[in-house]
Order: structure tokens, then C-alpha cells, then sequence
């Protein structure tokens, strides 16, 4: 998977999104209750930047592939723009490192979004996420067996049918193994993700 790849599996999302007729009003207030549970798959694209303008970096390109099982734990909130609805959740995740060379980081994640609700079935969201896995990548960067994966991104989803989303979004990811082996610079990647989400009652 690369960089166009990504988009254009997002434009073809939103393209069956626009396309979407619901026979029936989207009602965010029971489509985001208390106790529902969200089951989401996704896949994304990322590559990495230097941050820290550093002399050298190792270009790594990466994609990966998560599952994750969340509950909205209190239902809508506040009024007006910020009128949302939290959802938290566990993502077991994959990443399969192709550039510079192939490699994979494998853990779990725990995943934390906000849910905006003003625009009906265009729901933009802020997301945060930390996880903790294996990996056998070994670069200038890190090199260790494992490490953590953090990431701060933004995103739209957009309801084809009450129960169901698709949805695009950003992510500024960090991998770094805490200090507990050398080297440990740690680095950042730019990450564009994809997915699917299904909201049971």
C-alpha cells in the first residue's frame, strides 16, 4: 500500500458516502448513546519525517492494519460545536515496515476518540492512542524488541446508514522504547488511516 493507494481508497469512501441515501433521518443522540459498543477495522499508510532535523534519517515507509472493539461509555455531552460523545476502546495493531527494509511492530493499543455531533451524519473526531507491542525493527532510530507506539491524529467519519461508518483522517505518530534500550532516538511519521465502523445497540 502507498501514499495514492490511501487515497484513493478515501475518495472512494466519501464518494459512496455522498452517493448514500438513508431512508430515515440520522438521530446522533441514539446512534451515540450510553453503552454502545463501536467495532472498527481500518488500514493505513504511513511514512516517516524528521522532526528533529537530524543530519540523517532512515525513511521509513510503513502500513498498518487494526481492529478494534470500543464502548461509548457516556453517551452525548456537552451543547453547540462541542456537543460529542467519547469513545474508548482496544485496538490489537500491526505494522508492517517496508522501507528501508521489511520489518513489523505488533501490540495493543488503547484508543481514545472524541465525536463531534452538530453536522449530522458527518461526524468529525479527535483521537489519541498508546500502545505497547514487539517489534523487530532495527534502525539507526531504535533498535530494541520493543517499543511503544503513540499517535495524535484527526478524522471525519460519515454515517452511510445509522449504524454504520466509514471514515478518513490524519495521524502524527511516535515510536520510541522508553529508554529501556540503546539507541533510542525514537522518530515520527506522518500517517494517513481509512476504516470502517460498525455501532451496535
Amino acid at each position: 500500500m502507498n501514499a495514492r493507494s490511501v487515497r484513493l481508497a478515501a475518495t472512494a469512501l466519501l464518494a459512496v458516502a455522498t452517493l448514500a441515501s438513508p431512508a430515515r433521518a440520522f438521530d446522533p443522540e441514539q446512534t451515540f448513546r450510553k453503552g454502545t459498543y463501536v467495532l472498527s477495522a481500518e488500514g493505513g499508510y504511513g511514512a516517516q519525517f524528521n522532526l528533529e532535523s537530524t543530519r540523517t534519517q532512515s525513511d521509513l515507509e510503513f502500513f498498518g492494519l487494526g481492529f478494534r472493539s470500543s464502548l461509548l461509555p457516556f453517551g452525548p455531552a456537552f451543547t453547540g460545536p462541542l456537543r460529542g460523545a467519547l469513545e474508548v476502546g482496544l485496538e490489537p495493531f500491526y505494522q508492517h515496515y517496508t522501507d528501508p527494509k521489511p520489518a513489523f511492530w505488533a501490540g495493543l493499543a488503547a484508543v481514545f476518540r472524541y465525536h463531534f455531533l452538530e453536522l449530522g451524519r458527518v461526524v468529525p473526531y479527535l483521537e489519541l492512542a498508546g500502545a505497547a507491542g514487539a517489534t523487530d525493527l532495527r534502525v539507526p532510530e531504535i533498535d530494541s524488541s520493543f517499543s511503544f507506539l503513540v499517535w495524535a491524529g484527526v478524522g471525519t467519519s460519515v454515517f452511510l446508514t445509522d449504524t454504520t461508518a466509514v471514515y478518513a483522517g490524519y495521524r502524527l505518530e511516535h515510536d520510541s522504547n522508553g529508554n529501556t534500550s540503546k539507541p533510542n532516538r525514537g522518530w515520527e511519521a506522518h500517517v494517513a488511516v481509512v476504516g470502517v465502523s460498525y455501532y451496535l445497540r
